[in-house]
């Protein structure tokens, strides 16, 4: 626990002002490791910025980010017996995952609810996590004012399912703070600098939970 915790003192010896976080990073890691050792999933939205940042983060916890999540010797013994032509090489390239969904990247689905339901913009968020979201998963709205109505969409449905909100917003927190479980509330108020401290944030929480479920 010291090693994982301890890539939080890596985070503020480069970012001495994200130390008011500490708080709220713990928390937040875990409600994800309890979520993942359960069988839940990771289930992420944001606009703009914030939506390629939760297209960053499932990047970095469905395959191996700092370790290589090698899969395991019996997984890799059933891959072979299923498949001797083909199983070797998928035993040797795979990597361990944790479930991780960015809901925008349903494009498909998104444009077509948008176009199907009106004002459907402000619920395709919230649409994907009825149908996706099970209790134990755990929902991660990111919004730098904390005010994204689509946000704030799926976080009732979230709660609805017995999913854990997260949000992860700047320093003002926004109405997004008030309905989640745990805010990560980083110390600044102009866009660009709250997208600049969410990317070392949610790296330091990838690799806390790599450490804890991979090393």
């Amino acid at each position: 626990m010291d090693k994982i915790y301890g890539q939080l003192d890596i985070l503020y010896s480069r970012y001495p002002a994200l130390a008011v976080c500490r708080p709220d990073m713990i928390k937040a890691y875990e409600i994800l490791k309890d979520s993942f050792e359960k069988g839940g999933k990771l289930l992420i939205a944001g606009n703009g910025g914030s939506c390629a940042d939760a297209q960053h983060i499932v990047g970095e916890l469905m395959k191996g980010f700092k370790l290589p999540r090698k899969c395991s010797s019996d997984f890799a013994t059933k891959l072979c017996k299923a498949d001797s032509v083909r199983g070797a090489a998928l035993a040797e390239k795979l990597q361990c995952a944790l479930p991780a969904v960015a809901l925008s990247e349903q494009q498909a689905l998104n444009t077509a609810y948008i176009n199907d339901v009106k004002g459907g913009g402000e619920y395709a968020f919230s649409q994907q996590l009825f149908g996706l979201g099970r209790s134990g998963d755990v929902f991660l709205g990111i919004s730098t004012s904390g005010n994204s109505s689509n946000i704030l969409n799926a976080t009732a449905v979230a709660k609805t399912l017995g999913i854990k909100v997260v949000g992860l917003t700047g320093e003002n927190g926004g109405a997004l703070a008030a309905v989640s479980d745990v805010s990560i509330k980083v110390p600044a108020s102009e866009t660009y600098v709250i997208q600049e401290y969410h990317l070392p944030v949610y790296h330091c929480l990838c690799l806390m939970l790599e450490e804890y479920f991979f090393d």
